[in-house]
């Protein structure tokens, strides 16, 4: 019996006794990439999630790709013929979003640290940006005098309600996202004795949550806090954002999101948008679980080593290049993602061996005491739910060793 878990196989099916990435053999890949470590990334999974996604949201709810989950500019592109709109949060990936063909219209512009040039592009661009302060409201009335063009805003609102159970949490309480639920009014206010053109809110709670009563319970708190808000407001909401939190199953034990109840939530509350809200767009911001499970990291395993009776498999990768799956990326107490000897997918795990890369600290592990065949130098391992907040997650300069490539299959 195969050491990798059954629902991953179903997405990545052994072929020849080796994992295959969108229909290719994984030692063919490597050859084709041309060096290891890289990243791959299946195109026929990220349709999949979209497409259930479709089949289960309301047609009315608008469906935006994060691109800081995955930057990559082939996936952008990829996922642009897929998705209503895009976030970006940076003017890089903004950059990367105009290049794919995303409409300026559909795309938003989030994050608590925006700069005066990247305020000055996103006008210029003609994008919606989300302001998280009251600087950032006179930085852009300052970009919008010198551009000559009044700039689409949202205010992006820290509610006083958190994301229960998330990985991330990003709103209630203090949080540097976002403006204080109780501040909105007088940021409002701002906006209109500017004339910037209000569209709508943005409530971001948190990330990262397999619990769809957490999700659906946050999403009904933002339309409630919106519906108030909106009595404040310079124009009526013409969209709201949801933000997102979707989470993807990392470790043992893990349960997959059920998208389903989600979905039946969303219809119940499109109706009440469409009654307190009529003008209103909603939107819901995802970009783990489009990506996440449809990415993998590949490394060579260069070294087999034993060190007083434990088996250490040295590869060309690691934290550097993957700082997630090393468990310095948010773990409190660090466990393994799900990892695998791509190169032996039909064998069983007969012995317990460590995964590490090869930089000098003893925090660069992939894989620590796991169940593994007994791989020698030469082989693949594969790192599982790789397909968001790995290469741009990870410090690449550290210790300088090369980069990895990305590739979508």
């Amino acid at each position: 019996m195969s050491h990798i878990d059954p629902s991953i196989l179903q997405r990545f099916p052994v072929a020849g006794g080796e994992l295959t990435v969108g229909g290719v053999p994984l030692s063919l890949l490597a050859q084709r990439v041309g060096h290891t470590p890289f990243y791959a990334y299946d195109r026929r999974l990220v349709a999949e999630r979209v497409a259930l996604l479709r089949r289960v949201l309301p047609k009315s709810i608008e469906l935006h790709y994060a691109i800081k989950a995955n930057p990559m500019p082939a996936l952008v592109a990829f996922l642009a013929g897929g998705v209503d709109g895009m976030d970006v949060a940076s003017a890089a990936e903004l950059r990367v979003a105009l290049d794919a063909g995303v409409p300026a219209d559909e795309i938003s512009f989030a994050g608590p640290g925006k700069s005066d040039a990247e305020l000055r592009q996103a006008v210029a661009s003609g994008v919606l940006l989300n302001v998280e302060s009251m600087r950032e409201i006179e930085a852009v009335d300052a970009a919008s005098r010198a551009i000559g063009r009044a700039a689409r805003v949202a205010v992006r609102v820290n509610p006083g309600f958190e994301l229960k159970s998330s990985g991330m949490k990003m709103g209630g309480g203090a949080k540097p996202f976002g403006i204080d639920a109780e501040t909105v009014p007088t940021a409002l206010d701002a906006i209109r004795r500017h004339g910037l053109l209000f569209e709508g809110f943005h409530v971001f709670c948190g990330s990262q949550n397999l619990r769809h009563e957490a999700i659906c319970e946050s999403q009904t708190r933002a339309l409630e806090l919106v519906v108030q808000l909106a009595a404040e407001a310079p124009a009526p909401v013409q969209r709201l954002n949801l933000g997102g939190g979707f989470g993807i199953p990392y470790f043992p034990g893990d349960k997959p999101l059920d998208v389903e109840p989600i979905g039946e939530h969303l219809r119940q509350l499109v109706a009440t948008a469409q009654t307190k809200l009529p003008q209103a767009r909603l939107v819901l911001e995802l970009g783990r679980y489009l990506v996440g499970e449809a990415g993998v990291y590949v490394a060579r395993i260069v070294d087999r080593k034993v060190s007083r009776g434990e088996v250490f498999l040295v590869t060309d990768g690691g934290l550097h290049h993957h700082l997630a799956a090393s468990g310095n990326f948010g773990q409190v107490i660090r466990k393994n993602y799900p990892v695998a000897i791509g190169t032996r997918a039909s064998a069983a795990a007969d012995e317990t061996a460590s995964i590490v890369g090869p930089l000098c600290t003893p925090l660069d592990i992939i894989a620590d005491t796991m169940a593994v065949p007994a791989a020698q130098p030469g082989d693949l391992v594969v790192v599982f739910q790789s397909g968001a907040y790995g290469l741009t997650a990870s410090p690449l300069a550290f210790l300088s060793h090369p980069a990895p490539l990305e590739v979508l299959v």
